[in-house]
């Protein structure tokens, strides 16, 4: 486990992770490349600012990810919870937004689409799956577990010690991150589960387990996880002050960032004109419409 006592030793100890940002480049040049491909026969179908979004969503999970902040999280208990807001809150929803599926139908080889894709997603198995796992419910349900889970210390320590363990650690987050969102973007080619009117309480929910973990850790009058309990006091910040930062940095920043798009979906529900429109079956191969891009988003 390394130690950090201020940003200089930190820079110097960072390398750049070549894997996880040749993944990320290549989705990037995969998504602008079926975009430009899209823009040219359809200029309104998919704006540039859901360009922006999915490469704002890219960027922020490198920042997560692979950035210095990701070693800095053995050390200080705010950056792991930066880790987290980042590639949950702030990364999955951008990525969604960004429509990523029909720019990924373009982008992607035609050889890739036909041998690889195409077979998997005609998969019975996975349409049950799909189903199962875009239910509002489960996808309530699958990242308040992930979080009290993570954050129970035995587990929480079992990802500090272990670079595997944190990797299921920062994808669960992530996944399940997705999966919370999903209901809120509905990314075409989801189709809504529920009403329009029930996301915001659905947000609200969302919010509970967050404000439960972070409260604990904000008003807890000792660290709880062993491993921070020796850190360095980085930024003159000791181990206990870090962890308080940590639980209130959650619960402002959770609250806001729910709030937004809450706010958003009742506006559009009350507006006479707030129906949204619903995207056609478009299959891998054929050119989707002009403005079918439009819908299953805020």
């Amino acid at each position: 486990m390394l130690m950090f006592s201020n940003p200089e030793s930190l820079l110097q100890s960072w390398s750049l992770p070549m894997g996880l940002t040749s993944v990320l480049v290549s989705a990037a040049a995969i998504y602008f490349r079926g975009w430009l491909h899209l823009r040219s026969a359809f200029p309104k179908l998919i704006p540039v600012s859901r360009l922006a979004a999915f490469l704002g969503g890219l960027l922020a999970l490198w920042v997560a990810l692979g950035s210095p902040l990701g070693m800095l999280h053995h050390d200080v208990l705010s950056a792991h919870m930066v880790q987290h807001l980042l590639s949950m809150t702030i990364a999955a929803p951008l990525l969604l937004f960004g429509a990523p599926v029909l720019p990924a139908l373009h982008g992607l080889p035609p050889v890739i689409l036909r041998r690889i894709i195409n077979p998997v997603l005609c998969r019975p198995l996975i349409h049950r799956l799909g189903h199962v796992l875009s239910h509002p419910v489960i996808c309530l349900l699958a990242p308040s577990l992930a979080l009290i889970a993570w954050h129970i210390p035995a587990p929480f320590e079992l990802g500090m010690h272990s670079a595997r363990w944190h990797a299921v650690q920062q994808a669960s987050f992530f996944i399940t991150g997705i999966m919370l969102w999903w209901p809120v973007v509905q990314p075409w080619p989801s189709l809504a589960r529920c009403p329009r009117w029930f996301i915001p309480a659905y947000l609200f929910l969302a919010t509970v387990p967050c404000d439960a973990l972070s409260a604990f850790l904000s008003f807890y009058d000792q660290v709880v996880y062993p491993c921070y309990r020796t850190a360095p006091a980085f930024f003159g910040r000791p181990p206990l002050a870090d962890q308080q930062f940590a639980g209130a940095l959650m619960w402002v920043c959770v609250t806001f960032i729910y709030m937004v798009p809450a706010v958003v979906i009742t506006m559009q529900t009350l507006s006479p004109s707030g129906e949204r429109q619903a995207l056609p079956e478009i299959q891998p191969g054929f050119t989707p419409p002009e403005n079918a891009a439009g819908s299953g988003v805020l």
